[in-house]
């Protein structure tokens, strides 16, 4: 029974691989660039938040449930289902329908998705040139537009009836754009060249 605890023991905990490189390098960069004295104070990522709109839902609600399973096979996380606030009656949208699904990532998921967004999912974008670096708010977040989710290795193809896009919004700690421009490069992320 000792052994076995001994042995829990000494056995490493999973640490995602980008979640290390930021912590080993990039949190350096970032304090000899910016002059940071603790490495507290250096920008990192807080969240990432993926959407996925889901319109047609008012005419067949089974279109949100594909969308819901698709965007929980993308994440590794169960979404929340979206409603509308206010009744729009252009769309035919009442207040209270479901119109979308959302997941918040934190943590060590948060670090993976990264990860597979920048590594594998950005470039299987067709004719992609990189992203664009306009995106960013004014407060240091990202917000990145994906026209279809089968760019990421999860989905089953045979599965999918319709291409749907999805938002990813990336929220760092940082006060500028700059900084965070800077962070996320640092991470990989292929800006485009303009």
């Amino acid at each position: 029974m000792a052994q076995d605890a001994a042995s829990v023991k000494s056995e490493k905990r999973y640490v995602p691989r980008l979640k290390e490189t930021y912590r080993g390098e990039i949190v350096r960069q970032m304090m000899d660039r910016y002059g940071y004295r603790n490495p507290m104070a250096v920008p990192r990522l807080h969240k990432i938040v993926v959407n996925m709109g889901v319109g047609e839902a008012n005419l067949n609600i089974k279109l949100l449930d594909a969308a819901a399973d698709q965007l929980g096979a993308i994440t590794g996380q169960k979404p929340v289902i979206r409603r509308s606030r206010k009744s729009i009656a252009n769309f035919k949208i009442r207040k209270g329908m479901p119109i979308g699904c959302s997941v918040t990532l934190r943590g060590d998921r948060m670090w993976d998705f990264f990860d597979r967004l920048v590594s594998t999912a950005l470039p299987r974008v067709r004719d992609f040139r990189g992203v664009p670096a306009r995106s960013f708010d004014g407060r240091g977040n990202y917000t990145l537009g994906l026209k279809d989710q089968l760019v990421f290795l999860e989905i089953n193809y045979a599965k999918v009836d319709k291409a749907r896009g999805m938002n990813v919004t990336i929220v760092t700690t940082s006060r500028t754009d700059e900084e965070a421009k800077n962070l996320l490069t640092l991470l990989g992320m292929p800006f485009r060249r303009d």
